[in-house]
């Protein structure tokens, strides 16, 4: 291998380049991916903009799958030549949180482009414990096994139950994924809250019905209301929408000193339980076989491509909301 490679390097808030940088060393228990595709997620954006957890210079990206180049010592689960997919979040095992078995929330936790390099780059290091082979499966679609990981969490807390009618707020990314994996739990009728002319037109496919304006969902029907645009004023509609004795799931990320106004009232008559969930536990091997099986193609999803040298630009697009963009993902090895 070379001695160096290229990376998108955030440098400050609303700075970064791509630069060269060391290549990362295949240490005891850790394996080199040779990056195939980087998914851009709502973090990577906050991390560039100075929104989030971590220090600087980082390399961002964690939605990440690619091919083993190196291993070292240890390593037995892989090898070099094989696909994987990564699991960004690791634990430290030992601590409370850990061995309450609440690893999402490790007390020691890092995470691949957060605390650590990311997979904005033509390679990362990433733990052998985090790797899931996916063997032919395309890369960009591959790229979804961390947030696909991280709805099946919020799927599963939630508890969708078979003939369940269901109301996602938000048809990004996120939200188709949330809609498709709430149909495949046993969700009997899904309709879906859509502000965005082209998200609405592509949600039709999966939905029941598609509403543009909150003022239009009908009142006390859905058994489960999942909030996925990580817009707090949404939260009032959603204990509006959904039924006495339904559930809430507060999903989409809002920014941290966003607040919320509700009638607690209100949660005391309905006697609603509202549910929110914080990346995965231990999903990845769920989300894989989705993907394998064909059950999620959320390649479908993808409408830009981008190349190191075009990350700016595809985070300006994700934060402006253009009317044309779904998900954005970075292929390091393009031009483009």
């Amino acid at each position: 291998m070379r001695n160096t490679m290229q990376v998108f390097q955030i440098t400050a808030p609303g700075r970064a380049h791509v630069t060269d940088v060391p290549m990362p060393d295949a240490v005891p228990g850790w394996t080199v991916l040779e990056v195939g595709a980087c998914g851009v997620c709502g973090t990577d954006l906050h991390i560039y903009k100075g929104e989030y957890i971590g220090s600087y210079p980082i390399v961002p990206g964690h939605e990440i799958a690619g091919t083993v180049v190196a291993i070292g010592s240890g390593v037995t689960r892989v090898g070099v030549g094989d696909r994987v997919a990564i699991e960004p979040n690791i634990a430290c095992g030992v601590c409370d949180e850990c061995l309450s078995n609440r690893e999402n929330f490790c007390e020691n936790w890092q995470a691949v482009g957060v605390t650590l390099p990311g997979g904005m780059a033509e390679h990362v290091a990433v733990p052998e414990a985090a790797l899931f082979p996916v063997r032919d499966m395309p890369f960009e679609r591959a790229a979804f096994v961390e947030p696909l990981s991280c709805v099946l969490h919020g799927i599963e807390s939630v508890g969708i139950e078979s003939g369940d009618r269901v109301a996602v707020f938000g048809a990004g990314p996120i939200g188709m994924l949330l809609a498709w994996c709430a149909r495949i739990s046993g969700a009997g009728y899904i309709d879906v809250l859509e502000r965005g002319t082209f998200r609405r037109e592509r949600a039709a496919a999966a939905a029941d019905e598609v509403f543009a304006s909150a003022s239009d969902l009908p009142k006390d029907r859905y058994d489960v209301v999942i909030e996925a645009a990580g817009a707090p004023a949404l939260i009032p509609t959603a204990i509006e929408a959904v039924r006495p004795g339904g559930r809430i799931l507060l999903f989409g990320v809002p920014s941290a000193d966003a607040t919320a106004t509700v009638t607690p009232f209100m949660l005391f008559r309905k006697g609603i339980t509202i549910v929110a969930t914080y990346t995965s536990r231990r999903n990845s091997i769920q989300a894989v076989r989705l993907l394998e099986s064909g059950a999620v193609r959320p390649e479908t999803l993808i409408t830009h491509t981008v190349g190191l040298g075009g990350i700016v630009d595809a985070f300006d697009a994700v934060e402006s909301a253009h009317d044309d963009v779904l998900k954005a993902v970075v292929l390091p090895g393009s031009r483009v």
